[in-house]
């Protein structure tokens, strides 16, 4: 989790220097620079081209494209559904704890069937926005182990196929595995980071939260301000496997901003400029019937309230 923009922004103008946020709140077209707009757009392209070359290098990967990805007022998202998620369901937005329009949830904090309006911009394949998708409620939030918010939306998944021929992401059940080819889709910046799954790490340390088993990129998937709560999409599959959701930026050690790696010794290792997520195959688990959270359901593991 990073700090948000608006905050950084002040604090570039103040020391001249800075790294871009996890969590951006909504760029205004005014505040935005000529240099700055063509670099993004830049990087959006390549960052498309460099996904279509993949996967026509390689016929077992996939090329993974916007179509079910949201953008929130300040962080990124995805359309998701479980295996077991039938189309007259409620349908689901995924994004990251520290994403909540009511603040970062404290340590040991557990939000569930909270009440929300938020909105969520969904994008086709090609990044546009086609649509507004609303929350009836958060199902389920919190920091705690995890860096996770499922909102629970006032539309069916068949009514959203019907309005915009979007489908959701699938969330697989199975453990990710290391080595695997994925892509960081951020629905906020419209851009697709490539990468791999380079390890896994026992506990992941920023400031006073702590995540467990957490997903380590490759150095190539560089996420910037505005991708926490993008899908983590296994190309080959086409399933989300993780949730975007920190990053160190500075080389400080367990800092906000600069988490830093535990393992079962309790030995800490840094590693600056290096980006994190939360595995998500918990969490099929804890939804039963209806897309209904329960979290006494068998095999249900995340934190409680």
């Amino acid at each position: 989790m990073r700090k948000p923009l608006g905050v950084m922004l002040l604090a570039l103008a103040i020391a001249g220097v800075g790294a871009a946020p996890a969590v951006a709140a909504e760029p205004a077209a005014s505040a935005v620079d000529t240099d700055t707009l063509t670099s993004v757009v830049h990087d959006a392209v390549t960052s498309t081209t460099e996904s279509v070359n993949r996967a026509l290098a390689s016929p077992s990967v996939k090329a993974v494209n916007f179509a079910g990805t949201v953008s929130l007022s300040n962080c990124s998202g995805s359309l998701i559904r479980f295996p077991a998620s039938e189309d007259n369901d409620p349908a689901l937005v995924m994004s990251n704890g520290h994403c909540l329009e009511t603040g970062m949830p404290g340590p040991g904090q557990v939000v569930v069937d909270r009440a929300s309006s938020r909105t969520f911009g969904l994008l086709n394949s090609s990044g546009s926005r086609i649509g507004t998708l609303r929350a009836s409620k958060i199902a389920y939030g919190t920091m705690t182990d995890t860096d996770v918010s499922v909102y629970q939306l006032t539309t069916t998944y068949a009514q959203i196929k019907s309005s915009y021929g979007i489908s959701p992401l699938t969330v697989a059940d199975t453990h990710p595995v290391a080595g695997t080819a994925i892509t960081v889709a951020s629905g906020y910046w419209k851009r697709l980071y490539n990468c791999n799954i380079d390890g896994f790490v026992y506990r992941l340390k920023e400031g006073d939260w702590t995540f467990k088993d957490s997903v380590r990129y490759t150095s190539a998937c560089n996420t910037i301000g505005g991708t926490s709560g993008s899908p983590v999409i296994d190309q080959a599959t086409n399933k989300v496997v993780a949730v975007n959701n920190t990053g160190n930026e500075d080389g400080e050690r367990c800092t906000v901003n600069n988490p830093c790696e535990v393992d079962a010794s309790g030995n800490v290792t840094v590693r600056k400029g290096i980006n994190y997520a939360q595995e998500t195959y918990r969490i099929p688990a804890c939804f039963g019937v209806d897309n209904k959270l329960d979290l006494s359901r068998s095999g249900c593991v995340l934190p409680k309230p």
